[in-house]
This record gives structure tokens, C-alpha cells and sequence, in this order.
């Protein structure tokens, strides 16, 4: 009886995945289940809308006089009817689904893996590609413990923001219920598009076939994490370890942007570079559920994080974290919260959400849009990645239209304002105080505001010697001090200070001449430099 109604209640299967000597094929649905299917589609997405657009309904009805006994029956008699034709595609479709042998073959399966959690039933669950709510839980947040709650790893790092600037009295209140209001309904969707469901709409068919794509040719491994917070995330695994292999024995953690999934985002780059990669879809993503608030953002990637430790087998000194883009922020937690991780890249990445934002909003709503992002949004990228005492490379791009705040007037991005820029600055202001600092800074400024070639110029023209430079650094991790802040540089001439500076901005800094979508070649994913070696 369980397996005939997970039958009509189900999830939609997508793809008979090719596993041994049988092909993948899609699934195709006979005609009753695709018919009912699509017309629950059709409600679905009308109900999307009228749920959105509900102040606007609600006011023309109270205008057209339907506010009324009278009214409320007839909108009542038209919601039954609806929900008793709904009702009958859900039994159509399901009466298709039975009369489906590839369908009623998958659900013995997923109902086999769901009561039996055996390697076996996942082995033969992973030959479908189904909606992932009806995934079992491969993973929760507290299974590496020795009991249940107990986290491996130390407490969780956080970084407190500063409430001095908000505004007081009545004023505050205003800006607190506004912020509220502004985050949860358009604010959230703004900052993270990919959660939407018309975004999810549009690529739905390109995420299909990246994940088939993944899971056939790369041997991919879909799994299920549950968070501290109950929310299901959907990840998966490219498994390349071998005694003879360069790179695969390290595990690449991507972090996709705010449009990204894994299916077709950035875990192509350390896949073709020959790294195991485990990549995962922020909450609210695809697969995974929940909404991508930085709270839900936090306990996703603990979770995926102590999947790759405890389940996947990689230690913290073999696991590599690579993000793109807004990805910078979960990054920056886990690198904050797992500071013994081999290294961070960071690719197009800011050093802060809230100036991002407010060169896209009306000036006069910069108090609001502050208070909003601190309180609810609050992506302070530079101030986690301060805690993480690792080596660490930034990717520039060169045409970045979306992390820089400033174009020309033929609507060129202005190298200057990208925020990567002041990132780096940040970060080398914090681990070098003596070296950067406010007599510094404006050299380094001019320094980023160019190319590569603009660069070395002033390299040249500082008479900057690389090698020179390197030794007494490590040099002086080496004898003084291997930790940060490193206090280097207070007793060093203003020339020598200035050479510095520009040699750790060169050594942190890679610049790749492309807009802000253009995929990264593997070249840029070598190890960053380091200090210590």
C-alpha cells in the first residue's frame, strides 16, 4: 500500500541515469501522467502569482463589491471547484505513474532506500535523477559526533557588527520594521536571484542536464545534508583519488555566486584541473531547501563541511576552499570557523555587501538600505576572512561590471572601484599593520587601479626585488613570529615599507582580464603564495 500511494504522490522522475552497460535515457511520462502533471504545473504557478500579487487581488475584489457574505461564497465555491479539479489531475497523474513500469520500478526502489537505509537501496536509488525532496537523508549535521549534537571541529566563529551608526528612538523603530519588511519580501531575492522560482523556472532543463552530465561522465555522487537548522542541501561529489594522482587526493569546496548551482556553475574549473571537488547549492537552490539568509548560509556550509571531513574522509589540511563571486561569504565563515583548510581562492569576490548595494538603490534610502543589510544580510566578507591565517588568493577580473561600483561614461567598469580592490587591502591591512597602513594605502590604491602591465611599471619603477622581499618575511615568520597580525616592517625605511607593500599586493592578487561571468581557467586554481613556505 506505502509504495502504491508514494506512486501517486511521488516525486517527478527526470532521468533513468546510464550506470553499467545500460544508457541514461530521459523518462517519459505516458500521456495521463504528463497531462495531469502539467495542468498542477499551470495551478501551481497561478497560485505563485496570485500569492505575490495578493494586495492587488484583494483590492480589486473589495472594490468590485466581493467583500460580502455573498461575495466570499461565490469566491469559496470558485476555490473548491479549483482545488476538486486540482484534486483530479493529482489522481490522473498518478493513475498514469502506475500504469508506468520505469515508474512504479523507481518508487519500489526509493521506497526500499527510504525504509531500509542500505548501501545497497542508496546504490540503486543513485541510478534516477528525481526531484531531491524525496531524497533520503544521506548526512546529518551531527553524525560525525560521538553523539548525537556533539560537532567536530571547534565552536563557531562569528563576527559582531557594529550598531553605533543605527538610528535611534522612534526612528529606529520605522527603520527596523521597514528593513523587515524590505529583506523578507523583495530584499532576499535581490541579493540571491537564484532562489526565486522563476529563476529556477528558466534553467531548470540546463540544471537537468548538468546534473546527468556530472553524474555519467565525472562518476558524481549526489548526496543529501541535513543542517542544524533542518534544512536539506543538495551536494555533489566528484571523486578523484588515486595512488598516482597530482591533485585529486585534495578535495576543492566550491562555493557558486548568487546565481549559481553546482550543475552549471563554477565546479567545471577544479574538475578539469583534476582536484575532488564536492559542490553544493546554497539553501533555497535548486535541491536544496530553506531561504539563503546568512544564518541558514552558515549552518549549510558547517554541515556540507563536516560531510567532506567525516563521511568523504578529507581532512581539513587537504580540503581547498575555491568561491565565486558572493560565494566569498559562506567561504570566508568556513575558512573563519576551519582555519587548518590548505588554502582559500576567492574569485570576483567584494569586501562587503552593503557599498554594493548602495550604488543600485536611491540615495535617499542609504540609511534604510544599511540598517536592512546589517541586520539581516549582513555579508562582511573582509571581517571573516580576517580570522582565517592561511594562504589566500584574490582573482580580479579585470571587466568586472558587477563588483565594481563606478563605470565611464561608456559604461566601462572603473578598475579602481572594484571591490576586490578594497578586499585585499583590508586583509593586508590587517596581517601586515606596519607595512600597510594609512601612508601605504594610497600607493596601493594606485597600484590596483591599473593592469597587470601598470602594475609591474610600478614594481619596476619601486625597484622592488621579489626574492629580497620573500626572504625577509619569512625570515621574520620564521624567527619573530609565524602568526597573525605580523608586526614586520616597524623598524624599516619608508622606501623598504613601500616595496613591501607592493610585493604582498602582487602576491595576493591575480588578475584575469574578463567580465564577471566568464568561466576561470584551471590555471588560476595553482596554490596561492604563503609566507610560511
Amino acid at each position: 500500500m506505502a509504495t502504491v500511494w508514494w506512486t501517486v504522490k511521488g516525486p517527478r522522475l527526470i532521468r533513468l541515469l546510464k550506470h553499467e552497460n545500460n544508457p541514461g535515457r530521459d523518462y517519459v511520462p505516458n500521456i495521463l501522467e504528463s497531462s495531469g502533471d502539467k495542468f498542477m504545473k499551470v495551478f501551481q504557478t497561478c497560485w505563485s502569482i496570485s500569492w505575490w500579487s495578493s494586495p492587488v487581488i484583494m483590492t480589486l475584489l473589495y472594490r468590485r463589491g466581493y467583500m460580502c457574505q455573498e461575495g466570499i461564497v461565490s469566491i469559496g465555491k470558485l476555490l473548491l471547484s479549483m482545488g476538486l479539479i486540482y484534486a483530479g489531475a493529482f489522481c490522473i497523474r498518478g493513475l498514469g505513474r502506475l500504469t508506468n513500469a520505469d515508474y512504479t520500478t523507481f518508487v519500489k526502489v526509493l521506497v526500499d532506500a527510504i525504509n531500509s537505509h542500505s548501501v545497497q537501496s542508496t546504490r540503486l536509488l543513485r541510478r534516477y535523477d528525481f526531484e531531491f525532496w524525496a531524497w533520503p537523508v544521506d548526512f546529518r549535521w551531527d553524525d560525525s559526533g560521538e553523539s548525537k549534537g556533539e560537532r567536530v571541529g571547534r565552536p563557531k566563529v562569528q563576527v559582531p557588527f557594529d550598531r553605533s551608526q543605527e538610528p535611534k528612538g522612534v526612528k529606529s523603530l520605522v527603520y527596523s520594521v521597514l528593513s523587515y519588511c524590505a529583506i523578507h519580501t523583495f530584499g532576499r531575492r535581490m541579493v540571491y536571484p537564484g532562489a526565486t522560482s522563476l529563476m529556477q523556472m528558466l534553467v531548470g532543463g540546463m540544471l537537468n542536464q548538468g546534473r546527468a552530465a556530472l553524474i555519467e561522465e565525472k562518476k558524481g555522487e549526489r548526496a543529501k545534508v541535513l543542517t542544524e537548522d533542518l534544512n536539506e542541501i543538495d551536494t555533489m561529489f566528484v571523486d578523484k583519488r588515486s595512488p598516482g594522482s597530482r591533485n585529486g587526493n585534495t578535495l576543492v569546496v566550491v562555493f557558486e555566486g548568487n546565481a549559481g548551482f553546482y550543475e552549471m556553475g563554477c565546479s567545471g574549473t577544479p574538475i578539469e584541473y583534476g582536484y575532488s571537488v564536492l559542490g553544493w547549492n546554497h539553501p533555497g537552490f535548486a535541491g536544496s531547501s530553506g531561504a539563503p539568509y546568512p544564518d541558514a548560509e552558515q549552518k549549510a556550509i558547517d554541515a556540507v563541511m563536516q560531510y567532506a571531513i567525516s563521511r568523504l574522509g578529507f581532512q581539513p589540511d587537504r580540503i581547498v576552499l575555491f568561491a565565486w563571486s558572493i560565494g566569498g561569504y559562506s567561504a570566508s565563515w568556513a575558512a573563519m570557523n576551519y582555519p587548518d583548510v590548505k588554502h582559500v581562492i576567492l574569485d570576483a569576490t567584494f569586501d562587503d555587501i552593503v557599498p554594493l548595494a548602495l550604488t543600485q538603490m536611491p540615495q535617499s534610502w542609504s540609511g534604510l538600505v544599511v540598517m536592512a543589510l546589517r541586520n539581516h544580510m549582513n555579508l562582511n566578507i573582509a571581517d571573516q576572512l580576517k580570522k582565517y591565517p592561511g594562504p589566500i588568493k584574490l582573482i580580479r577580473r579585470v571587466r568586472d561590471e558587477i563588483i565594481a561600483t563606478e563605470k565611464t561614461n561608456n559604461m566601462i567598469p572603473v578598475m579602481a572601484s572594484n571591490r576586490g580592490n578594497f578586499l585585499l587591502v583590508r586583509l593586508l591591512e590587517y596581517r601586515y599593520p606596519n607595512v600597510v597602513n594609512t601612508d601605504t594605502i594610497p600607493l596601493l590604491k594606485d597600484f590596483l587601479r591599473g593592469t597587470r602591465q601598470h602594475q609591474d611599471a610600478m614594481l619596476m619603477e619601486h625597484r622592488v626585488n621579489v626574492e629580497q622581499c620573500q626572504t625577509m618575511i619569512r625570515t621574520y615568520a620564521q624567527e619573530v613570529s609565524p602568526t597573525f597580525p605580523m608586526r614586520i616592517g616597524d623598524q624599516f625605511t619608508h622606501t623598504a615599507v613601500n616595496q613591501l607593500a607592493l610585493f604582498l599586493a602582487h602576491k595576493h592578487l591575480e588578475d584575469f582580464d574578463s567580465t564577471h561571468c566568464t568561466p576561470l581557467p584551471p590555471s588560476f586554481l595553482s596554490p596561492p603564495w604563503s609566507p610560511f613556505s
